[in-house]
Parts: structure tokens; sequence; C-alpha cells
């Protein structure tokens, strides 16, 4: 199962989406200056900046970020949190707390659809870390010479992408050709990851996606990314090989995490090398 889906009547406040929404658009619409009063640290992925640089010679993608660790809230590193607009920060917790359930219901219902009961997999994501990567992608003149964010999978179990303003750029590759997902207004696009593809023994596919600019507007989304838990090593769970063959290498989930944001972004091809010979 290969899928990207919108997720409408969610059950997050419109008031909550909305608030996150102006918040965003005031803060990538400072100087320069005033957001790199949140920049990143040397080897630290929080903060304003850009993700995924990992040479001088690489050609960069056409975007910055603001990511945010939001959970558990004792690991908060509000050094990284603006202080503008003042409800920013409110925003931002109002919004990762709305947003809590969702990933857990999603599982649930996934892991039921193909027959497996469902608290094997909710117990390696309950209560575990959550991020908030928040995109600003300017305009560009020369659009179809550069990307927003290269083509990827998302290494974390699910995400949740929030389309901030009405400039569409997500696109999704199928059989080798990108698609563009236009996103409905206030739905949240439901994002698989690549650990839920090893846990689930490839029954649920990670979605290989990109970001594309506009000649002329600027972009601005907001991705939620749920977590396991980190010390975790990450194998096919029991329930999800049935059938005795299992598809995937076993990693930890740090090792992971480290080939990702270590490394240019890559397709699909790092989870390839995770998959066993059939």
């Amino acid at each position: 199962m290969q899928q990207k889906l919108q997720l409408i009547n969610h059950g997050v406040p419109d008031e909550v989406i909305a608030n996150l929404k102006n918040d965003l658009v005031e803060f990538f619409s400072q100087p320069l200056d005033a957001k790199k009063e949140y920049s990143q640290l040397p080897n630290n992925l929080e903060g304003y900046g850009q993700a995924f640089v990992v040479s001088d010679n690489q050609k960069l993608d056409w975007a910055d970020m603001l990511y945010l660790q939001v959970c558990p809230t004792d690991s908060r590193d509000l050094r990284f949190w603006p202080n503008y607009p003042a409800s920013f920060r409110h925003s931002i917790d109002a919004y990762s707390s709305e947003t809590e359930n969702i990933g857990l219901c999603l599982l649930q219902f996934m892991a039921k659809a193909v027959g497996v009961e469902p608290k094997s997999l909710l117990s390696v994501f309950e209560g575990q870390a959550r991020g908030l990567r928040m995109n600003y992608y300017p305009p560009c003149l020369k659009a179809d010479k550069v990307l927003g964010l290269s083509p990827h999978t998302d290494p974390g179990g699910l995400t949740l992408l929030l389309q901030v303003n009405d400039v569409q750029g997500l696109q999704i590759n199928k059989d080798g050709k990108w698609f563009s997902v236009n996103a409905l207004n206030g739905a949240l696009i439901v994002n698989i990851g690549d650990t839920l593809e090893i846990l689930s023994n490839g029954k649920f596919r990670s979605v290989e996606h990109r970001a594309v600019v506009h000649p002329s507007r600027e972009r601005i989304s907001a991705a939620l990314f749920y977590y396991p838990c980190q010390d975790m090593v990450i194998s096919p769970l029991p329930d999800f090989v049935k059938d005795g063959k299992v598809k995937y290498k076993t990693i930890s989930y740090q090792d992971l995490l480290t080939e990702y944001f270590t490394a240019e972004l890559d397709g699909r091809n790092r989870l390839k090398k995770m998959k066993l010979e059939p």
C-alpha cells in the first residue's frame, strides 16, 4: 500500500490551524537577521536554516526551514522557539496538542485494514517524539532549474503535512513519473515513512516525494513527524510477517537517522539498501 491521502474532518479546530498559518507567514516575512536569531547550531537540526546540507559542493534546495522538537514537552529547546510573532509559541503548542492522537488513530485504522492487531504497532509510537518542520520556499524566476526539496522519503513513521498558503508544490513519484498533489483547504496530507514500511514488512510503502517552487509566489508548509522510540531497533514486527518471510534488514533507529541526515537526499535508494534479497 503506497499512497498519500488527505485527511479532512480530523478534529483540529479551524482556529488552531488558522493561528499557526498566520504566525508562520509573519515569521518568514521578517528580515533575514531576525530569523537568524534562531539559527541552527553545528550538528543540530533544530532551529532556522536549511536541511540536508552535507557538503560545500552540493546543489542546495531552494528553501529555508524552522525545525522544532515539539514532543515530549520536556525535550523542547526554547532557544529555537521564536518570540515573534508574540503568539507563535502558543500556536505551535496548540497545534502540537491538537494533532497528538491523529497519528495513533491512523496507525490503528491502517493495522486493522491489513488484518493486524494494532497493539504492536501502536506501542512503537505511543508517547514518543514528534517534530515540526516549517518550510519556506521563496519564488524563483527559474523555477524549472531548482527544487524546493529534493526527492526523498521520510525516515519516521507518519508525516502530517499542512499547506499554509494557496501555492501548491508537493509532488509524488509513481512509476517513475511525478504527479502534483493539490492540497484541499484545511486538510492534512498523510505520508508514510521508512520506519513504518520496515515495521510493516512492506505492507505500507513510504512515498517518494519532492517540492517544486513557483516563479513568482512563495510557498509555506508545515510537516509534523511521528517518530518511534529513539533507542529502538527497527525490524519487521512479527504480526506483519505471517508467512515467515522477513523482507527488510534490522537497523537501529539512530543508525537510520544518521544515514538519513548525513547524506544528500536520494529518493528511495536509502530504503532500497535495507531490503533483503528475494
